[in-house]
């Protein structure tokens, strides 16, 4: 991506230089999103694994939105996180391009849907962008690193710990800008499913079914979010911005955090009624569609046919 003359978004929070990680939250539930109990639920067992399966265990567990430390510790707190003091090292010159790249990728979604909402009478709400390390509170409870980037509906926020960055391309075999552009894009549908109403009606639906319907939903969920990401690119290349195998390496990571492999990745095996993201295929499928048609309309997962 040619980025580096682009304006930066100023809806951004940058909590990396504080000294203090959380002060409360909520460990019952998270307001305006889904149960924390239900999320944790999706996590895959640390049994027998060590070494470089543990760590693509904690990134499975950062794509689902799992808190590790239960399974850790052994305990669940029942009581608001206490308070904690760490001291924040000043960032590198590595993150600190980072972080100028996420404030650019963020000022590009706000371009774009700001042209899209106003394309259909709406008018575009922008969502915050918050930079931090290693844990944070948010108004939809306690957030960590080993989460990944995620987004909050209640406060309308993306959490960002910029190590994921790192971890996705070492770890997790994506990289290059566009393909973090993607992550943050993927986040940033998230909130316009907000805004349109799409989540509450998704949570709705996810407390009057069983678990693997409810999960079912929440594939189309995140499927739709890759598809308003690949819209996002589509409107990048319309503007010049991409570059000679940009796509490849945002379609290469959209496969590479499919459900079906990073849970064969993890415990040998795969389970298609836990999943929650959508397979590889799927993920590759959807980011392609949004990008090639840059329509909102064609992101309609929700009436697609999933085998």
């Amino acid at each position: 991506m040619k980025w580096e003359d682009l304006d930066e978004s100023q809806n951004v929070e940058d909590r990396r230089q504080r000294s203090g990680g959380f002060s409360g939250g909520f460990p019952g539930g998270i307001p305006g999103g889904f149960p924390r109990s239900r999320r944790v639920r999706r996590g895959i067992p640390l049994k027998g694994k060590t070494g470089v399966a543990i760590i693509v265990i904690v990134l499975v567990a950062s794509y689902y939105g799992i808190d590790l430390t239960p399974l850790i510790t052994g305990e669940i707190p029942s009581q608001p996180y206490p308070e904690m003091q760490r001291q924040s090292a000043a960032p590198s010159s590595e993150e600190a391009e980072l972080a100028r790249f996420s404030k650019v990728a963020l000022k590009t979604t706000e371009d774009v849907w700001t042209k899209i909402f106003e394309a259909s009478g709406k008018r575009y709400q922008y969502p915050t962008l918050v930079l931090y390390r290693g844990s944070t509170t948010t108004a939809c409870g306690y957030g960590q690193a080993a989460m990944g980037p995620f987004y909050c509906p209640a406060d309308q926020k993306l959490y960002l710990d910029l190590s994921f960055y790192q971890d996705m391309k070492t770890k997790l075999g994506g990289g290059g800008d566009f393909a973090l552009g993607y992550v943050l894009a993927h986040e940033v549908g998230h909130h316009v499913q907000t805004l349109l109403g799409i989540s509450d009606e998704v949570h709705r639906r996810q407390q009057r079914v069983p678990k693997v319907e409810a999960n079912r939903i929440q594939v189309k969920m995140e499927l739709q979010a890759d598809c308003y990401a690949g819209i996002w690119g589509h409107y990048m290349e319309k503007q010049g911005i991409l570059e000679a195998g940009d796509l490849e390496e945002a379609l290469n990571t959209a496969t590479a955090i499919g459900d079906d492999r990073l849970q064969r990745e993890a415990q040998g095996r795969v389970v298609p009624d836990s999943f929650t993201h959508g397979t590889s295929e799927q993920r590759h499928s959807w980011f392609r569609r949004g990008f090639e048609t840059g329509l909102p309309s064609a992101c309609n997962t929700w009436t697609a046919d999933f085998k």
